[in-house]
C-alpha cells in the first residue's frame, strides 16, 4: 500500500490477513478502516501483535468486530506498547467490564491515544470505575465516548475535555455522583448526559456543581426530567456560573414557571449564548418572560417550542424589534 489511508473491504480473515500485511510492511500508512468485518477475538490478538512493532498507524477504526473482552485485552496489551496510535474505535463490540478493565490498564501507561469511541459495548461499573482510576493519571485522553452502554457514572481529575454519557441511564444516582467530581474537575469542557432519566435531584447536583466549576462551556441534558423545579436550580447556577455558553434543555418538561425563572438568570448570565428549550410545555407567560429579558449576551440560538398563542408570539416580535445579536430563533415542535 503507498497511501497513507487505507480502507479494508474484505471480510473476516481476508481482512485480518490483509491489515496485518500492511502493517507489518508498509512504513507510511496512518489510517486503517476495519469496521463491521466480523473479525473476531482471535484477528484482535493478531491485530495486537501487529500495532506492538508498527510505528506509523495513527487511527484504527474496528467498530461492530464481535470484539469480546479476550479480544480487547490482546489490543491492551499492544497499547502498553505503542506509540503512534490517536484514535482507537471499539464500539458496537461487546468488551464488558473485563475488556474495559483491560484497556483502562493500558491507559495508565499509554501516552499518545487521544481519543477512544466505546458507544453501545455492555459496559457497567467495574469498567467505569477502571477508566476513572486510569484517568487519574492518564494525560493524554481528551475524548472518552461511552454512549449507549448502561452504566452510573464518575469522573476524575484528567486530561478529559468531552465526556458523551447519552442515553446510559445513570438517573439521579449518577448525575449526583457527576456533580461532586465537576465540583475539582478542571478540564472537562462538554458533558453529554441526554436521555439518562434525570429528575429534578440529579438536576440540583449538577447545577450546585455549575456554581463551582470554571471550564465546563456545555451542557447536555435533554430528553431528561429536569421540570420546572430542575429550571429553577440551573437559573440559580447560571446567575454564578461565568463558562457555560450552551445549555440543551430540549425535552425536559418545563413550563411556564421554569421559563420565568431562566428569564430571571438570563438578565445577568454573562456567558450562556445558545438555550434549547425546544418541545417542553412553554407558552405566552414563559415566552413574555424570555423575550423581556433583553440579554445582550444570548447572541447565537434560542429556541422554543409550539405552545405559544398570539400574545406570545406579539411579544417575541416587539422583542425583536431591538434585539441586535440574535441569530437563530427556532419555533419547531
Amino acid at each position: 500500500m503507498s497511501n497513507t489511508s487505507q480502507r479494508i473491504r474484505t471480510r473476516g480473515s481476508e481482512a485480518v490477513a490483509e491489515a496485518l500485511e500492511a502493517l507489518k510492511t508498509n512504513s507510511t500508512l496512518a489510517t486503517l478502516t476495519l469496521k463491521y468485518n466480523s473479525i473476531g477475538d482471535k484477528g484482535a490478538k493478531a491485530l495486537g501483535e501487529a500495532l506492538k512493532t508498527n510505528s506509523t498507524l495513527a487511527t484504527l477504526d474496528l467498530a461492530g468486530n464481535s470484539f469480546g473482552s479476550n479480544g480487547v485485552q490482546d489490543l491492551g496489551e499492544a497499547l502498553k506498547i505503542n506509540s503512534t496510535l490517536v484514535t482507537l474505535n471499539l464500539q458496537s463490540n461487546s468488551i464488558g467490564d473485563n475488556g474495559a478493565q483491560a484497556l483502562g490498564e493500558a491507559l495508565k501507561t499509554n501516552s499518545t491515544l487521544d481519543t477512544l469511541d466505546l458507544i453501545s459495548n455492555s459496559i457497567w461499573c467495574k469498567g467505569l470505575l477502571a477508566f476513572s482510576e486510569a484517568l487519574k493519571t492518564n494525560s493524554t485522553l481528551t475524548t472518552l465516548d461511552l454512549e449507549s452502554n448502561l452504566i452510573p457514572t464518575k469522573i476524575s481529575k484528567s486530561t478529559l475535555a468531552t465526556l458523551d454519557l447519552t442515553c446510559n441511564l445513570i438517573e439521579d444516582i449518577g448525575a449526583q455522583a457527576l456533580g461532586e467530581a465537576l465540583r475539582t474537575n478542571s478540564t472537562l469542557t462538554t458533558l453529554y448526559l441526554a436521555g439518562n432519566l434525570i429528575d429534578r435531584s440529579g438536576v440540583q447536583a449538577l447545577a450546585d456543581a455549575l456554581k463551582m466549576n470554571a471550564t465546563l462551556t456545555t451542557l447536555d441534558l435533554q430528553s431528561n426530567s429536569t421540570g420546572d423545579g430542575g429550571a429553577q436550580a440551573l437559573a440559580g447556577a447560571l446567575k454564578i456560573n461565568s463558562t457555560l455558553t450552551t445549555l440543551d434543555l430540549w425535552r425536559n418538561s418545563i413550563r411556564d414557571s421554569g421559563a420565568q425563572t431562566l428569564a430571571e438568570a438570563l438578565k445577568t448570565s454573562a456567558t450562556l449564548t445558545t438555550l434549547y428549550l425546544l418541545d417542553n410545555s412553554i407558552g405566552d407567560i414563559g415566552v413574555m418572560a424570555l423575550s423581556g429579558t433583553q440579554n445582550e449576551f444570548i447572541t447565537d440560538h434560542i429556541g422554543l417550542n409550539n405552545l405559544i398563542g398570539d400574545n406570545g408570539a406579539q411579544t417575541l416580535s416587539q422583542a425583536l424589534q431591538i434585539n441586535s445579536t440574535m441569530t437563530i430563533l427556532d419555533f419547531k415542535a
